[in-house]
């Protein structure tokens, strides 16, 4: 029986891995700040399947919360993880100098500086035992230039790459997932509408999971789901940076044009 730790587990992506890994076996860890939503979660789980799931509570813009999340994450023995999934993450409804930097500063804590923490427990405690999985979730924005939360998954994309380097030969692998647009309740946590959206556009998050494990098993250092957005991964990596600027400014031009704003950070 394998251990996986889930942060930002309680809705979207990181429910939809907790449900997953849960229907196929897999004790879990399961890390957000609802308790109650998180405590909800287990039960349902250990019910449909008989799995034994624990729930650490933690808001991960907090540097000591993050701690006691990482001493779980490298404990020994007995339930030890055997897979981290750092999913955990938010998105801002206001373009950068419009938003309150404290919202920005919190970005930076949960998407880059809690994965750097938890990675580093994780990737010391799995190979000192010779396997493990480690998959961060990023983004497609991580290919373009569209404000802060582009920067951030383009280190969290960058940061896995370096890492699962420097775990190649240890039986621990790395994979950053880069979604686009999911089925979740992702932008109506940020306050916008994407209704202009086109439906092809959007990844269904129980298949974007499975693909996600399923290339993770692969070896794959980088996993984007979709046809549509592998164009998209290929398109950049080729473009001249101006040009990728370019295509950057257009898509965020068009993105305030489609959605409709309701608020701030949630």
């Amino acid at each position: 029986m394998t251990t996986a730790l889930i942060t930002g587990a309680s809705a979207g992506i990181g429910r939809a891995f907790a449900c997953e890994l849960a229907s196929t076996g897999h004790d879990l860890v399961l890390v957000a700040r609802s308790c109650e939503a998180l405590e909800e979660l287990a039960a349902e789980l250990r019910a449909d399947h008989g799995v034994a799931v624990e729930v650490l509570p933690a808001d991960l813009a907090d540097r000591a919360q993050v701690e006691l999340v990482a001493t779980r994450v490298q404990a020994y023995g007995p339930g030890a993880v055997d897979l981290l999934i750092n999913n955990a993450g938010f998105g801002l409804a206001t373009p950068f100098l419009r938003s309150d930097v404290r919202d920005e500063e919190r970005q930076i804590e949960v998407m880059c500086q809690a994965v750097l923490v938890l990675c580093h427990a994780a990737g010391r405690s799995m190979s000192t035992r010779g396997r493990g999985q480690i998959i961060n979730v990023s983004s497609v924005a991580a290919f373009v230039s569209m404000g802060s939360y582009s920067a951030v998954k383009a280190w969290v994309t960058t940061f896995s790459e370096g890492l699962a380097a420097e775990l190649k030969g240890t039986g621990v692998g790395v994979t950053a997932l880069c979604p686009g647009y999911v089925h979740t309740q992702f932008h109506d946590r940020m306050g916008v509408r994407m209704n202009g959206v086109p439906e092809p556009l959007w990844l269904d998050s129980e298949r974007l999971v499975r693909d996600a494990l399923r290339d993770a098993r692969k070896g794959k250092v980088v996993s984007v789901p979709g046809p549509a957005y592998k164009a998209v991964a290929a398109a950049t990596g080729v473009l001249p940076r101006p040009a990728l600027r370019a295509v950057s400014a257009a898509l965020t031009g068009q993105r305030g044009r489609l959605r409709e704003r309701r608020g701030g950070y949630a």
